[in-house]
């Protein structure tokens, strides 16, 4: 029986006649024609100011990091269930991620905690749309306003989601999006930071240039570039740009697939969901369906099934250990609320496989194997 990945890389347009043509055309690093075709697809299809291709979501964040101007101490308010680089870009900067519990329902900060969480030192708020779910971003935004904080969407799940009409990363100051290999739209590796306050351009444009002035001088604005600021190597190769260009052409096409996979598993789950066997997510119009978990009723139940659907040649995985216990994140960062919800539900959520090659069997195969261990459980 064939194997089902958990993730498969997929082609499905132009993506290798575009890199050949960035190699006809003589340029390779940065910001080559295809680099600036994706520019111009975010600014126009996300509504942002300004949108920078960079090599991959972590260097987004960092590059946010920076613009929030993050000195030493400041604090950085941010869900405990995400992946590392939401901290550990701000704990380059000598900050301190200052971890927040997750709601119940879309797993995302829970934004009636954040506000007991500042304090006088307290920066920035990064709120994470997990599984491409949109936080309550009127919510968190109110908050920002009135303690006059910056905040940085991690958009790296949910590009093309909304929030009351609204794309997910143009809400923030910053959004951050990722196009790993992973991700609904990809390129191996690969990100953006996307700048919805135009205070921030001008400097983010240096700190991707390794903190020269280059962007300006090729448009004629100094006659000569050199080190102005801080920064660092963020491009992207043109072959990474080109590749994704080819994919963002089809972008509409890879979210209604992935939207149509989610809601096959749904239906197929439901009746484990009625007989109290797991809990599915909440999807609605507004994600993009990046990713379809269902949530166990222990840490031994998920393992076991996972021992199950592997015998079966079904690869799923689960997500995060919880920042605010590993390691690292009990030396650089801090506890801002109690972490009852994070701690419960990252033991027993399980994601199920999801690219965009899955065909309608695959979903019955899965879910008939899930509902097999459980008649037999």
């Amino acid at each position: 029986m064939k194997p089902i990945p958990f993730n498969k890389p997929f082609i499905i347009g132009r993506e290798l006649s575009y890199i050949a043509d960035a190699v006809a055309q003589g340029h390779l690093s940065g910001d080559g024609s295809y680099t600036k075709l994706c520019h111009r697809w975010f600014e126009e299809k996300l509504g942002v100011r300004r949108a920078l291709l960079s090599h991959s979501c972590t260097a987004a964040l960092e590059m946010a990091a920076i613009l929030c101007d993050i000195q030493p101490g400041d604090e950085v308010i941010l869900p405990s269930y995400t992946f590392v680089s939401t901290a550990n870009a701000f704990a380059l900067r000598g900050g301190v991620p200052v971890f927040v519990d997750i709601r119940p329902d879309t797993l995302n900060i829970d934004e009636g905690l954040i506000e007991a969480a500042i304090t006088s030192k307290t920066r920035a708020i990064a709120p994470v749309h997990y599984a491409g779910v949109p936080c309550e971003m009127d919510v968190i935004m109110d908050i920002a306003q009135r303690h006059r904080l910056l905040v940085v969407e991690d958009a790296a799940q949910a590009l093309l989601s909304t929030y009351k009409g609204r794309a997910l990363g143009s809400i923030g100051h910053f959004g951050c999006l990722s196009f790993h290999e992973t991700k609904n739209i990809i390129s191996g590796e690969g990100g953006a930071l996307l700048i919805n306050d135009e205070r921030f351009v001008k400097r983010a444009e240096i700190i991707r240039e390794k903190g020269t002035n280059r962007s300006q001088f090729f448009r004629g604005e100094v006659d000569k570039y050199t080190w102005v600021d801080i920064g660092s190597s963020y491009l992207p190769s043109e072959l990474v740009s080109a590749f994704l260009y080819a994919q963002l052409e089809h972008a509409d096409k890879i979210t209604a697939k992935r939207c149509h996979i989610c809601t096959a598993y749904a239906s197929q789950l439901a009746p484990l969901q009625l007989s109290g066997k797991l809990h599915l997510p909440t999807f609605d119009s507004d994600s993009n369906g990046h990713m379809f978990y269902i949530i166990l009723d222990s840490l031994a139940t998920r393992t076991r099934l996972i021992a199950h659907l592997k015998a079966q040649d079904i690869l799923p995985v689960f997500h995060y250990v919880p920042l605010h216990s590993s390691p690292a994140g009990r030396k650089y960062g801090r506890i801002g609320s109690t972490m009852a919800v994070t701690d419960d539900l990252s033991e027993r959520l399980l994601r199920l496989p999801l690219h965009y090659e899955m065909s309608n069997e695959d979903i019955v195969r899965i879910s008939t194997a899930i509902h097999d261990f459980f008649i037999h459980s």
